[in-house]
């Protein structure tokens, strides 16, 4: 589904990415940890092609994602805020993200539908603009809009942060129904440790850059990782 070659990325004469393979099968559920600055978020914008690479490419099936646009309607994601529009409502942005999809208002609102436990009376209905909305209910709302239309790539960058327990919970469930449900392949960014492999079937560590672990999840991974971790 997705495969990397040569990938790197520098800033005035720094490299901050240099992956020379990795390959995410479809319908995996993969996460990426990783410190800060470890490259989590670099390596995802150059999949979205919101950066340019420096060498190398990445393929979204056997598309080169910085060369054509015919891997974006089967590719979904929430990396940040940034990608809501703030002056529409959540169903206004609902909406507008049916649309490109292909969706009706009626799909929409169907859809909607069996996330109402997770956004908790909280979104729809409150004639709220996005931007009016706390950080953790714009996360919910990007979140659950990245998944409208049946994407076969969805990734989300952090999608733990700012959310209560209770809401991490049923986001955890949200993930896995999508892994076992639906062949969806699954691209997940946390510094949470715990969050990511009780979702994760697959969990690669980066450290400056590169790629230092690749784990099969099992449950020594946790372990695993809070010991590379606390070294």
């Amino acid at each position: 589904m997705i495969s990397v070659s040569n990938l790197s990325k520098s800033y005035n004469g720094v490299t901050v990415l240099n992956i020379e393979n990795l390959d995410i099968p479809a319908g995996e559920s993969f996460g990426l940890v990783g410190n800060n600055g470890a490259g989590k978020t670099t390596f995802f914008s150059l999949l979205l092609d919101l950066i340019q690479p420096s060498s190398g490419y990445i393929k979204n099936k056997n598309i080169i994602v910085s060369e054509s646009e015919e891997w974006k309607p089967f590719t979904s994601s929430f990396i940040d805020e940034s990608f809501l529009i703030g002056y529409l409502t959540a169903e206004e942005y609902f909406y507008f993200i049916g649309d490109l999809r292909g969706q009706t208002k009626a799909d929409v609102d169907e859809f909607l539908k069996q996330y109402e436990d997770f956004f908790n009376d909280e979104i729809l209905q409150k004639k709220k603009y996005l931007r009016d909305l706390s950080k953790g209910n714009q996360k919910k709302a990007g979140i659950i809009a990245a998944l409208i239309g049946k994407p076969d790539v969805v990734i989300l960058d952090e999608p733990f942060a700012n959310l209560d327990p209770t809401t991490q919970i049923r986001l955890k469930k949200i993930i896995k129904d999508l892994d076992e449900n639906t062949g969806t392949t699954i691209l997940i960014s946390s510094h949470d440790l715990i969050h990511v492999t009780e979702v994760c079937k697959r969990i690669v560590v980066l450290d400056k850059g590169e790629t230092v672990k690749d784990i099969q999840t099992s449950q020594a991974t946790l372990e695993e990782l809070e010991a590379y971790f606390n070294k």
